[in-house]
């Protein structure tokens, strides 16, 4: 009966199998052989009883089952390994475990347990990054709307946010590749970390295993690996989960009905949001993953704790650590997994933000003579308006009601902002009725109309694009481009 939802439900295959109980056990095997090899090249055992031990370190010749059942009389793992393996070795049977404590076995095959998740961990993070700088280039002219505290701030574009997720998963590629050296470590220097059993080449001995098994040789240990090592990777795995759930959050907002910006995809035909609302299309893809995010972290506490041992070693680590290693790996691997999904879905959703944001909020109002459009601008009491007519001085002579006037195509509510020095805090939501820009003249109401010639926007243009670009505003930007590339054609001035 699975009772594990890692059984049954999370993680790839490829990962459980390295932390399976299957895992575990070849790659112990694998230690017990690399130490008898670094004991032949040494001299201490001949070619002969290496190449017997092994021919049967291997599952198949010494399999869990048969290690089980010693285990059951032994009530010691290794032990039960050990006499397992002697059995298969034959006279071989002698050299079995030669100077070694139980530690050396078990924290040497966690560490090729770890070299290898973290393979299959970059490789997914690769990917992942791969995808973000896609999605970054292809969306970087999607414009969007940007929110701080919630609200609605300054637009900005799809590429610029997915461009962010790709610049952290980047830093956790640093991060990992920096801490690969110090995670994947062995030790071979027997009880309490002196080699004595060993005799006077212990730390060649130790070194000899380490390099034949790919692993990092630590300068001093007690009888166990240091468990800040653990400590760094399990943090790495609960910081690269929060990245990934940070881009889940912000697909799940996006998804939201009042937004419906962007989310992930949602078979009509087939999938069923809610079974009493059929309206309903929930993230559920990337809700499951944010809540497998958050069991990622929630272990770092044990891994903490478990670093806390007596003296040169206790077992209260042990039991603790079959579940922190093994799941919070595997975790994290399936939280990037899914990650990749939603990333990938995004784009062609992205895409429609704009065209939604019109459709739910812009108008466009028909008026049959200038005298009415003046009457409903007056009416709507904008807080930036631009006249672009035949007749904008009779508009700039006749509006009433607005907060800064633009008039004629050759300036841009941009120039008013950023540098041609128009009131830029401008009365919203009808406030123009009464008032003007915030300044000095805050008890008056205070208009201000602007023009400009073509060749003024040969300065004032390249200003205001390049500030307003510094700022993240490409509207703004593009308002004075479009200027500068009609009245000076041919001319670089971006």
């Amino acid at each position: 009966m699975a009772f594990c939802p890692l059984d049954y439900r999370y993680g790839c295959e490829d990962f459980k199998r390295i932390w399976s109980e299957l895992g575990r056990h070849e790659r112990q095997l694998e230690v017990e052989r690399a130490l008898i090899w670094a004991h032949w090249q040494l001299g201490r055992v001949t070619e002969q009883d290496y190449n017997a031990v092994a021919a049967i370190a291997n599952p198949e010749s010494v399999s869990k089952e048969r290690v089980s059942e010693i285990e059951a009389e032994t009530r010691h793992d290794i032990m039960a390994l050990t006499k397992a393996m002697a059995e298969a070795a034959g006279e071989a049977g002698w050299c079995i475990h030669l100077g070694a404590t139980s530690n050396d076995i078990v924290d040497t095959a966690v560490g090729l347990q770890l070299r290898d998740s973290m393979v299959l961990l970059r490789k997914q993070l690769c990917h992942l990054i791969a995808v973000c700088a896609d999605v970054a280039e292809r969306e970087r002219d999607t414009v969007m709307l940007g929110r701080t505290h919630g609200q609605a701030a300054v637009p900005i574009t799809f590429g610029l946010k997915a461009a962010v997720w790709l610049d952290e998963l980047r830093r956790q590629l640093i991060r990992l590749d920096e801490a690969a050296p110090r995670v994947a470590v062995g030790k071979f220097l027997g009880a309490v970390g002196t080699g004595a059993a060993q005799g006077e080449h212990a730390r060649e001995l130790q070194r000899l295993i380490m390099t034949h098994l790919g692993l990092g040789v630590p300068l001093a240990t007690t009888q166990v690996v240091g468990r800040d090592r653990y400590v760094e990777y399990m943090s790495w795995l609960a910081n690269v989960a929060t990245t990934c759930e940070k881009v889940l959050q912000e697909i799940r907002n996006l998804q939201r009905s009042e937004l419906a910006e962007a989310g992930e995809g949602f078979d009509v035909k087939k999938q069923v949001g809610s079974s009493t609302m059929a309206h309903k299309k929930n993230p559920i893809k990337s809700e499951n993953a944010s809540g497998l995010a958050r069991i990622v972290r929630s272990f770092i506490i044990p891994t903490y704790e478990n670093a806390l041992l007596w003296h040169e070693r206790d077992l209260a680590n042990s039991s603790s650590e079959r579940f922190t290693l093994s799941h919070a790996s595997t975790l994290a691997e399936d939280v990037m997994a899914q990650m990749d999904k939603h990333i990938n879905a995004l784009p062609e959703t992205a895409r429609n933000a704009a065209t939604a944001a019109w459709r739910d909020y812009g108008v466009v109002v028909l008026c049959d003579t200038h005298e009415e459009a003046v009457q409903v601008s007056d009416d709507y009491a904008a807080e930036h308006l631009e006249v672009h007519t035949g007749r904008d001085q009779w508009y700039s002579d006749t509006l009433k009601n607005y907060g800064s006037l633009f008039v004629g195509e050759e300036t841009t509510v941009s120039y008013g902002d950023k540098c041609s020095g128009t009131n830029h805090i401008l009365p919203t939501k009808g406030a123009a009725h009464y008032t003007g820009g915030l300044s000095v003249h805050k008890f008056l109401k205070v208009v201000t109309t602007q023009r400009m010639t073509k060749e003024a926007n040969r300065e004032v243009g390249q200003a205001a694009a390049r500030i307003s670009r510094l700022e993240g505003m490409e509207g703004h930007a593009r308002a004075a481009d479009v200027r500068l590339r009609k009245y000076f054609p041919g001319e670089n001035l971006g």
